[in-house]
């Protein structure tokens, strides 16, 4: 009985020996651990700290004593110290201030109330985009009798920021290849005002970029004469527009919420639209850089084909946000448009047709998560032009990517 009790306590004292020996990197482990932990813990410490110590600054700013007697300079100062009070009659406000005060909550009322069920505002005034943009112009029929041309601009590449303040935004994009080159080829200003009842927008663009043409030309019998594909230089274009429309749903759709990120739009909606459109483009083509077999339709620079016109346009169309998810948005925007065309170009004998048909498709993409955003936008811009002895269909399709914070 003894040796099963010596034996058993031999067993028993190995086994916590070696336990022990097994332990202890796992002791040293842990210590290397809980160090890393420590320091993560003191960087944390010493951000929120550097945040406290700004708080503390800023409130000791905001509560520095300061002349509180009711005169005509104690709005001021009572602003600088962040007791701005616009119901308070005896703050000192001058007449302007007050004027522009009432009037912003007058407009935030009529043009920018919203059903809290189906759309809610995202708490902040400021938004910063990065735009990757990229687009295309294009032109197809025929600018002289017996010769069908199809025009695809390359793509153009460009990076921009945009810059929104509540209802406001302002936007730049300039091509990659400009970046690169030095030159100007290629660049894009936009300009958006969006409310809840009306939205307007404007635009200036400029391409040129070298631009891949197909002429298809036909002898007098109407038989093919010959079949053309270069790459063509010195055609440079030019557009301008503003387009402005009302949303007859403006209660329940938020065309915001899709475009400029400004709301939050909760259920699904939609709304009918109707609005009108200025349209300046500009297309020049340069004889001299054309390909010889071309250049005897054109034997002047005055015969060169020229596209440059207005149009003064009404639109309607619809808008729909799907609302796919907690933090999905889908949006489509149809617009046709009809008007007058004013054309400040023609041959003679060949006087272009006054009636502007024109039409434009608009797709949306975005996500939210909290203070950021991304998203996909996709437009197409389709204008027909038509003269006596002349057809031609010219768009722009854009497509975007996007990413922003609110602020």
């Amino acid at each position: 009985m003894r040796r099963c009790i010596l034996i058993l306590s031999l067993l028993l004292t190995t086994a916590m020996l070696s336990w022990g020996q097994v332990s202890e990197p796992l002791v040293v482990l842990q210590q290397d651990s809980l160090q890393q932990s420590v320091d993560t813990v003191q960087q944390l410490s010493k951000i929120q700290k550097a945040k406290e110590r700004f708080h503390q600054r800023v409130e000791a700013k905001l509560n520095e004593p300061y002349d509180t007697t009711r005169n005509s300079g104690y709005w001021w100062r009572a602003l600088k110290h962040g007791r701005v009070n616009f119901k308070d009659s005896t703050m000192g406000y001058p007449k302007f201030v007050m004027f522009c005060y009432k009037t912003y909550v007058w407009g935030d009322r009529a043009f920018n109330s919203y059903d809290s069920a189906y759309v809610k505002p995202t708490g902040k005034n400021w938004k910063l985009i990065f735009k990757s943009d990229n687009w295309v112009d294009s032109y197809i029929g025929h600018p002289v009798k017996n010769v069908n041309q199809v025009m695809n601009s390359n793509l153009v590449s460009s990076v921009g920021l945009s810059l929104s303040f509540m209802a406001v935004s302002v936007g730049y994009t300039v091509g990659l290849s400009n970046l690169i080159h030095r030159g100007k080829l290629s660049d894009k200003i936009e300009f958006s005002f969006t409310c809840a009842r009306f939205t307007a927008d404007a635009y200036y663009w400029e391409n040129n970029n070298d631009i891949n043409v197909t002429y298809k030309i036909k002898n007098v019998a109407g038989m093919d004469n010959g079949l053309y594909k270069l790459r063509q230089s010195g055609v440079s274009r030019k557009a301008m527009g503003l387009t402005a429309y009302y949303f007859f749903n403006n209660r329940r759709y938020a065309q915001a919420a899709a475009y400029c990120f400004s709301k939050y739009q909760k259920r699904n909606a939609g709304s009918w639209l109707v609005g009108f459109s200025l349209q300046h483009f500009d297309v020049k083509f340069d004889v001299e850089q054309m390909s010889e077999d071309i250049r005897t339709y054109f034997p002047t620079k005055a015969d060169a084909p020229r596209i440059l016109y207005n149009d003064y346009c009404l639109l309607f169309g619809y808008g729909y946000n799907w609302v796919l998810g907690r933090k999905w948005l889908l949006n489509f925007t149809g617009t046709p448009y009809v008007g007058y065309r004013y054309n400040h170009f023609h041959i003679e004998n060949n006087m272009p047709s006054a009636v502007s048909i024109n039409m434009r498709a608009r797709l949306g993409a975005v996500y939210n998560h909290k203070n950021y955003f991304v998203g996909l936008q996709s437009i197409g811009d389709h204008h027909r032009y038509k003269t006596k002895n002349s057809r031609l269909v010219n768009s722009t399709l854009d497509f975007m990517a996007l990413v922003g914070i609110r602020f």
